[in-house]
This record gives C-alpha cells, sequence and structure tokens, in this order.
C-alpha cells in the first residue's frame, strides 16, 4: 500500500515537472519588442521602477520615468540614458507627477507626454508605498496615502492610455503588486487591502483588453532591498518583521529582470523564486492562464500547495503569539 501511494506521489510531482519542460522546450511565445517604441514606468526615480526603465533602455526603448521628486528623476534619467543602445536614436525624459492624486491632471500629462515622445505601448505602474501597523494603529492619513499611490496611481495611469492602446491594437500593462496581494499578512491590513486590489483591477482590465492584442501582467514581488522598503522596515510591528524574515530579501535587479521577460512573453503573473511560485499557483483560482501546460500545472500542484501553506500559517501564528507572550510577561514585570 505504501509502495502504492508512494508511485502516486511520484507521479504527481512528475506531471507538472515534464509539462514545465514540454512547455519551455517546444511551446515558448516569442516575446514582444519594445525596439523603438515607448516605454512609461511610474516610480522611475528609484528600485524596481528605475531598473525596469535601465531595461527597457538597454532593449532600445524610448523610456519616460515618472515620480515626484525631480532630483531623484534627474539622477535616474542620466542612469537610464547611459544604459541605452543607441544614444543618438532613442529619447529619455522624465515626468514630475502625483500619479494618485487627480485623474485629470494625470490625463492631461500623458496627451501631452505622447505628443513628445509618441505612443505609449508599454506602461509599467512600479510606483508603491508601504506603511505597516495593526488596523487600529493605522492612521486614515496612512491609508488614504496607501490608497492613493498605490491602487488609484495604476488606476488613473491604466485608465489614461488604455483608448489609445485599444485603437492602435497594441501594447502591454504592467501592474507591480506584491505577495501581499495573495495572503493577508499581520500588520499589513491597510497595504494588504491596496494589493489585493490590483490583483481584482489586473484580472478584469486583463478580460477588457485581451482582444485588442493588449496583455496585462501582474507582478508579485517578495521584500525588495529598494529604498522603500528601508522606510517600510521603520513603520513594521515586531510580528510583522519576524513573518517577513522567513523569506530573504531580493535585489530590484532580479524582480525588474522577470518582470520584464514576463511582460513581454505576455504572462498574466510574474513571481520569484519557490515561494513566489508556490503563490501563484496556490492562489491562482479564476486568473488568466499562460497556456494550457501552466493550467495543467496549477491544477496538479495546487493541492499539495495548500498542505505546505498550512504549515507556514501555523508557523505564522506561532509567531504571533510568542510576541504575545513577551509582552505580557514585560507588562507584569514593569
Amino acid at each position: 500500500m505504501m509502495v502504492e501511494v508512494s508511485n502516486i506521489i511520484l507521479i504527481i510531482i512528475a506531471i507538472p515537472i515534464v509539462a514545465l519542460f514540454v512547455q519551455y522546450a517546444f511551446f515558448r511565445r516569442k516575446l514582444k519588442d519594445v525596439n523603438n517604441k515607448h516605454v512609461v514606468v511610474t516610480g522611475g526615480s528609484s528600485g524596481i521602477g528605475k531598473c525596469v526603465a535601465i531595461l527597457a533602455a538597454k532593449h532600445g526603448a524610448h523610456v519616460t520615468i515618472i515620480a515626484r521628486d525631480i532630483q531623484k528623476l534627474k539622477i535616474a534619467r542620466n542612469e537610464i540614458i547611459h544604459a541605452c543602445r543607441d544614444k543618438d536614436v532613442q529619447k529619455v525624459e522624465y515626468l514630475s507627477l502625483d500619479i494618485g492624486e487627480d485623474y485629470n491632471a494625470v490625463e492631461k500629462a500623458f496627451n501631452e507626454l505622447e505628443r513628445t515622445m509618441g505612443p505609449i505601448y508599454m506602461l509599467v505602474n512600479c510606483a508603491g508605498t508601504a506603511i505597516g501597523g495593526k488596523i487600529e494603529d493605522t492612521s486614515i492619513a496612512d491609508l488614504q496615502n496607501m490608497i492613493n499611490t498605490n491602487f488609484l496611481g495604476s488606476y488613473y495611469c491604466i485608465k489614461a492610455v488604455i483608448q489609445r492602446m485599444k485603437a492602435s491594437q497594441e501594447g502591454i500593462i504592467v501592474l507591480t503588486s506584491s505577495q501581499a496581494a495573495l495572503l493577508g499578512i499581520f500588520g499589513y491590513s491597510a497595504y494588504c487591502s491596496t494589493k489585493f486590489a490590483l490583483r481584482g483591477l489586473a484580472e478584469s482590465i486583463s478580460m477588457e483588453v485581451a482582444p485588442y492584442n493588449i496583455s496585462v501582467t501582474l507582478s508579485l514581488p517578495p521584500d525588495t532591498d529598494t529604498p522603500g522598503f528601508a522606510i517600510e522596515e521603520l513603520s513594521k510591528p515586531l510580528e510583522t518583521k519576524l513573518i517577513s524574515e522567513t523569506s530573504s530579501l531580493v535585489s530590484p535587479k532580479v524582480v525588474a529582470k522577470g518582470l520584464f521577460k514576463d511582460a513581454l512573453a505576455g504572462k498574466f503573473f510574474s513571481s520569484i523564486g519557490v515561494e513566489g511560485f508556490m503563490l501563484t499557483v496556490l492562489c491562482s483560482g479564476m486568473s488568466p492562464f499562460h497556456s494550457i501546460l501552466d493550467l495543467l500545472l496549477q491544477s496538479t500542484l495546487m493541492g499539495i500547495f495548500r498542505l505546505v501553506s498550512a504549515y507556514y500559517l501555523v508557523h505564522f501564528q506561532e509567531i504571533i503569539r510568542n510576541c504575545m507572550k513577551t509582552r505580557n510577561r514585560n507588562k507584569r514585570s514593569e
């Protein structure tokens, strides 16, 4: 009986491995090309956004980066120019804009941008912010800031470009969310809410734009070593820090490389590492699938990964209980 069970497990594990091999060996789609096309990156003055902009420049694209800090934008623009494949041909510009404040201002800025830089072929929404805190400790101002930057900023930018992309029958839209879009985490009640919202936005517009040859990619990076992450660390509760430490910090270059490649391949999910892969499979639900083989992989592994996720959840609850016990002991000793 044990031998039969072992054989079944081996078969279950072998199916997705074979599927992956077949997909990458025989069914790889041709990557889209951004050479001589206009790529716009929000949050492009630092972190993942700047790394994506540099990659686009290396692939021959005209690049516009958007952020609020003009000094950071100027420094980033020089780095991107240096990375250009053909500096005499490619154009690199920056735009100082608060993308989550006023839709009319965003629409006007994008209209002017397309007149000077050309139609936007690829929009990469990287602007985001994270402020940790339990729900009772999160100020309404911080909540509104995350809603404006993380959700409305992406929504407004997509709304501003979508009609022209549909008219031209081509385009790529990327939304940079987080692994926190796939599970709720202690101390991230506000942050997770805004990142979950991006997944709903990505799935909805993916269905809307598919007939127009426009692809949508949802990037789900883990904790990434960016200036924003350093600021985020200052507001994290202890429980959140300990839960975050169960996975390693990754480089923004690694995230950007995966995001850029997956977007050019037309994939819906873009994840990093084994944990990212597990989460996207586990939470794939009714999300778009890239190929029949991807669908086979997800449906085969979903049940197994649910069991693995149960271990993580129990471990996270143990961290929370231990922190509570420590606080209670400290209070009694005061």
